[in-house]
């Protein structure tokens, strides 16, 4: 017998790697530089100089055994001190390394808070437009995912149709900034509101409602747009970070829990971290990684090179008619469909070669997602593409 929902999950296909995988086909078909593939949000960004060489400085001068060797289970004690040192500069963030749980990614480190929450019944409210992985996350352990409809206009959090949908069950509210895929960035005033009104239904519920920041993107962020550190705003705020688009390291598999000390019952949620991870079988996360983040806890990317293409697509978008999101952060510009389906449009640019993710996995049906990390020339040889199907709509509609 095999379980049926985890043959579900594996049969189902995601929409972003189909399309990734049938720009990979074509591009053996067409040519390479023919598939203009805005799918996938892969760093385009080499890592920082620092990063290799303290990799090659680790492998060369330390013990193997040490370098490749078990690790604690929350992560070495020096580099969970370098990134509380870290926070604690940039953010007065009054972290401890004991509050600092290490992780394989992001994925596992809200895969673990989740399923640390997941007391029977629990709810997960996740705010539209969401990364599409939230929902098997919670719901392959045993929590409902429930979306709250998308701020169509400045992609913020609509609070009102949140607060309709916290109940007795809400376990936690998840929130994205800078968002996969709208690429906003949740502002000071948003943050603020959303706390008080968790520590308000908190209080009418009669338990800690939670707030689980998943923040990965948090060092990507242009035109002067502030990312804040969200517990400063709400006590029982939990932080899942990772180094995969910071310093571009996604094959690596290195990032954390923070669970602070002002967050309810943090000792017990701290354990319930650590026994969750446990249950799914991660050990510890990668000891050269871990090392590597030691050393380079305080580095940062340059993103000139993403600020480039952000605003070269965003621009060539808006002239051809095209209306984008306010992307100030991330790497992704999200689009409003003309004719209104992102499916039916993303079908369309396909037969010309053009991938782009159609919002509907995303909670936000009427736009399509198209990623900045590419290479400048793709996107000047694009536009033209972009155009052509502007006016097949527009033919279309007549």
């Amino acid at each position: 017998m095999i379980a049926k929902e985890m043959l579900a999950l594996g049969a189902s296909r995601s929409c972003i790697r189909e399309l990734f995988e049938y720009g990979l086909r074509q591009a053996a078909v067409v040519g390479k530089e023919n598939v203009f593939d805005f799918s996938l949000g892969n760093p385009s960004i080499p890592s920082p100089p620092e990063v290799n060489e303290a990799i090659l400085d680790i492998v060369e001068h330390e013990s193997s055994l040490d370098v490749h060797g078990y690790t604690p289970a929350t992560g070495y004690a020096g580099v969970r001190r370098a990134v509380a040192d870290d926070l604690n500069a940039r953010f007065h963030a009054g972290v401890r390394p004991e509050n600092l749980f290490f992780t394989c990614g992001a994925a596992p480190a809200l895969v673990a808070v989740i399923r640390a929450l997941g007391v029977p019944g629990a709810e997960l409210l996740g705010i539209a437009p969401y990364f599409p992985e939230y929902r098997p996350f919670a719901e392959a352990n045993g929590v409902r995912f429930l979306a709250v409809p998308p701020d169509m206009e400045r992609f913020q959090i609509r609070l009102d149709e949140l607060e309709k949908r916290i109940g007795a069950h809400t376990q936690a509210v998840l929130i994205n900034s800078p968002n996969n895929p709208s690429g906003a960035v949740y502002t000071a005033d948003t943050l603020r509101a959303l706390g008080e009104l968790l520590r308000r239904k908190g209080q009418e519920v009669g338990h800690p409602i939670y707030l689980i920041a998943d923040e990965p993107y948090r060092e990507l962020a242009y035109d002067g747009a502030e990312v804040s550190w969200v517990p400063h705003f709400y006590e029982n705020t939990v932080v899942c970070y990772s180094w995969s688009k910071s310093l571009s390291l996604p094959g690596e598999r290195i990032g954390y829990v923070c669970v602070p000390d002002q967050a309810a019952d943090s000792a017990d949620l701290f354990a319930a971290v650590a026994g969750a991870s446990r249950a799914l079988g991660h050990v510890c996360p990668p000891s050269l990684a871990q090392r590597v983040i030691a050393r380079c806890a305080g580095v940062r990317p340059d993103l000139e090179a993403y600020d480039r293409n952000r605003r070269l697509l965003r621009d060539g978008l808006t002239a051809l008619g095209y209306r984008c999101a306010d992307a100030r952060g991330a790497f992704y510009i999200f689009v409003e469909a003309p004719g209104g389906s992102s499916r039916a449009f993303s079908d369309r640019a396909r037969e010309k070669n053009v991938l782009v993710v159609p919002g509907d996995d995303f909670g936000c049906p009427e736009y399509f997602r198209v990623c900045t990390c590419v290479s400048e020339d793709t996107i000047r040889r694009s536009l033209p593409l972009f155009g052509e199907l502007m006016a097949s709509v527009a033919e279309c509609a007549k």
